[in-house]
């Protein structure tokens, strides 16, 4: 197997490297599950754990990091619970070493949030409707645009070229996905143009740790410009009247302050494909990394394959259903 960036990243060098910012490690190390980036819950001398995040290598330019962590700043800042990269005593979120960016966090516990419960939705609606409140007061510059169409066929063209595919699966996947992105441009242009904004892009419930005082969001990584509903589908699952309750909830808090233009409502299935796309051409791009060798075992066997087929025809199916109903 090739060497991969991150073999060069040692428990030495992840030490060393936090120790530059003025912290005193105390020799504990813990490895957090992550893929994308490595992250580290580092000891610090008479003092609590900090949580080190190395960037993937060649992934973002230091300036596009920044903006996302002068974003998380921001938050913080309006106290919007997120939790924000910490500063040196220059000021400095961003740091390099032995060729690695990183960046250290506060540690913050919480649990998942239990999205059965109708309050749970509320509460995180209202907090995604802060969040967005602070991102309309200006514009990203570095970050990407959600922009479904090129994104879902730069995701499309590298499964396609990934040798990945089962030899009798790669005409169906070419087909299939082609079809997909047709119906989403369709969608698109029915819906017409929607405002746009700064989001935090991937509120999975894994990204919300959950305490009594409520959620705190971390993790955004993948902060980007789009619609407001790319923070808002990520909490619905089930059929259409399951997603229709979860809906009226999320926008029962988001609503508090301010109203989601209910043309929104038709981006969740173009914005739940796009993702299943984008999901699979992530694990091809990245099936070299130890990581994801170990973590996504089942991706380098036809059955992942045969099961993302299945996937995009519900997912086609999807697209010819009426957005959720929400009864008014």
């Amino acid at each position: 197997m090739n060497a991969h960036p991150y073999d060069a990243l040692t428990p030495g060098h992840i030490l060393d490297a936090v120790e530059t910012t003025g912290l005193r490690c105390d020799g504990r190390l813990l490895a957090l599950n992550s893929y994308e980036n490595r992250v580290y819950q580092v000891g610090i001398e008479d003092a609590t754990p900090v949580i080190a995040k190395f960037y993937r290598p060649q992934r973002w330019t230091p300036a596009g990091i920044r903006e996302e962590h002068a974003f998380s700043q921001e938050l913080a800042a309006r106290e919007v619970p997120v939790v924000a990269p910490l500063a040196d005593d220059q000021g400095e979120t961003l740091h390099l070493h032995a060729d690695f960016l990183f960046a250290v966090y506060p540690r913050c516990g919480g649990r998942a949030p239990d999205l059965e419960q109708r309050d749970t939705l509320v509460r995180i609606g209202r907090f995604i409707a802060r969040i967005h409140e602070v991102g309309r007061a200006t514009t990203f510059h570095e970050r990407p645009i959600l922009d479904p169409i090129p994104r879902g066929e730069e995701a499309r063209q590298d499964v396609l070229a990934s040798g990945f595919l089962p030899m009798g699966l790669e005409s169906v996947y070419r087909d299939l996905s082609a079809d997909l992105l047709g119906r989403i441009q369709r969608t698109l242009e029915s819906i017409g143009p929607v405002p746009q904004l700064r989001l935090h892009g991937d509120t999975h419930p894994g990204n919300i740790l959950w305490t009594e005082e409520g959620p705190h969001f971390v993790d955004l990584d993948d902060a980007c410009t789009g619609p407001a509903m790319q923070d808002l589908w990520m909490f619905l699952s089930g059929d259409l009247d399951e997603m229709a309750w979860q809906m009226q909830a999320l926008l029962e808090g988001y609503e508090t302050f301010v109203p989601l233009d209910r043309r929104q409502l038709g981006l969740i299935a173009p914005l739940r494909t796009l993702r299943i796309l984008r999901h699979a051409a992530w694990l091809a791009r990245r099936a070299d990394d130890p990581a994801f060798i170990d973590g996504f075992p089942v991706f380098y066997t036809p059955r992942f394959w045969e099961d993302h087929i299945l996937t995009l025809r519900e997912q086609a199916a999807a697209l010819d259903e009426p957005a959720p109903d929400l009864g008014y």
